[in-house]
């Protein structure tokens, strides 16, 4: 049993461990310049709830944090981020996003058939079963969710027929694999501008986007009344609120009427959510309303979206790799394929590493870590990975169909 419990009170550690580590990372004690120096104080934020998780102090598997987070914080965020962003600069970031965001999903569908079929050569029994237990099946359902997200694994779920102890072995190893790829990309971002020299990538248009955020809020930046940061908070849970409505009314709508439609995530209402979010932030971003960036509406947005890395860190179970090690064995291979691909198209292409960890995380992470990621390089850059995201739930279960059927054929 987990030393603590109750939610409260880890929220509460979660917030301490926050304090701490930006109060260390601005010190000018030699010691935090040097570690900081190494290790980003972005993936300390992540690490060490994880850890805290993993020992059994925080109680990471029936804890309600991550459903708060991700449900009220998670696009609060995105509204408040979105707000400020400049649409035009954004679009013109060019191709090469959308061709590393599809070079991911190339590497999932690819990549869970070329582990099977690796991981069958050390250990069939890893691999097989029959019916239900098929091991495919369950690994199918990890192709939806690093396509698209939780909903996708969802359709997968009900697609492939899997057993319920497959399935949950299978987001354990979903989780972890995921969670420890994001902190390599957020690792790698601290270092983006060494990778890019190395690579020979030009990122001379991602900079001219995180420019342009920044002038604009140097330009309308003022110290912020009580009423700035009243409407701040208005907009960003009002927006909330109505993603919330909405996503009550057409989720199920689209459920009854069209359920095909579930193919394109259009019966989940955390799809709706997040897109009906991001469209008011964007529709604002056109506004007078995008003014308040001056009075702090991004550095609320970053409080919460720190909230969340730390909930999302909480949920990391290290303990999950002796639990499941020869699936978690598939999920590496699986992951170095998707990262190998990746690292490849971007090398040809000479996309930024920018693009290569955002159109990742686009896929494996989903709207919840794709501007967690984003924002490591700048959180003025977060509502790109937003709008990546959203494209990875339209195609979630389609690809993850795609890679069921690769690895059914594979499979022992």
């Amino acid at each position: 049993m987990p030393l603590i419990q109750n939610d409260a009170v880890a929220l509460g550690i979660l917030f301490v461990i926050l304090g701490l580590v930006f109060t260390t990372s601005s010190s000018p004690h030699p010691f935090w310049k040097r570690f900081y120096g190494v290790v980003p104080s972005i993936l300390v934020c992540y690490f060490v709830p994880g850890l805290l998780g993993s020992v059994g102090i925080l109680d990471a598997k029936d804890s309600q944090l991550y459903s708060v987070a991700s449900r009220f914080l998670l696009p609060a965020s995105l509204v408040l981020f979105t707000l400020a962003m400049d649409v035009p600069a954004i679009l013109r970031l060019g191709p090469k996003m959308l061709v590393m965001f599809f070079a991911g999903t190339l590497g999932v569908i690819l990549g869970g058939p070329l582990a099977i079929l690796i991981v069958s050569m050390i250990d069939p029994a890893i691999v097989s079963g029959a019916g239900p237990d098929a091991a495919w099946r369950g690994l199918a359902t990890i192709a939806g969710s690093w396509i698209g997200g939780s909903a996708n694994q969802a359709a997968m779920k009900e697609v492939t027929g899997v057993s319920d102890a497959l399935f949950a072995a299978c987001v354990a190893v979903d989780v972890l694999v995921a969670n420890l790829w994001m902190a390599c990309l957020l690792f790698g971002a601290s270092r983006s501008n060494r990778i890019d020299r190395f690579t020979g990538a030009d990122a001379s248009a991602v900079e001219r986007l995180r420019d342009r955020m920044r002038d604009f809020e140097e330009q309308h930046r003022r110290v912020p009344p009580m009423k700035d940061v009243m409407q701040i908070l208005a907009i960003g849970f009002g927006a909330t609120a109505i993603g919330h409505l909405s996503a009550e009314f057409l989720a199920p709508w689209f459920a009854r009427h069209l359920p095909w439609t579930a193919r394109f995530s259009l019966t989940s209402s955390f799809f709706w959510l997040v897109v009906v979010v991001t469209a008011i932030g964007i529709a604002a971003s056109f506004t007078r309303l995008r003014n308040l960036e001056g009075a702090g509406a991004s550095r609320i947005a970053s409080v919460l979206l720190y909230v969340l890395i730390a909930v999302i860190g909480m949920r990391m179970d290290l303990s999950a790799v002796f639990a499941q090690s020869g699936l978690f064995l598939v999920g590496l291979l699986w992951i170095s394929i998707h990262a190998a691909i990746l690292l490849t198209v971007g090398y040809l292409i000479k996309a930024p590493f920018f693009f290569l960890a955002v159109g990742s995380q686009a896929n494996i992470g989903g709207a919840a870590s794709a501007p967690v990621v984003a924002a490591a390089f700048d959180p003025a850059l977060a509502p790109a990975g937003v709008l990546m995201a959203v494209l990875g739930y339209a195609i979630g279960t389609y690809g993850g169909i795609l890679s069921a059927l690769l690895m059914q054929q594979i499979a022992p």
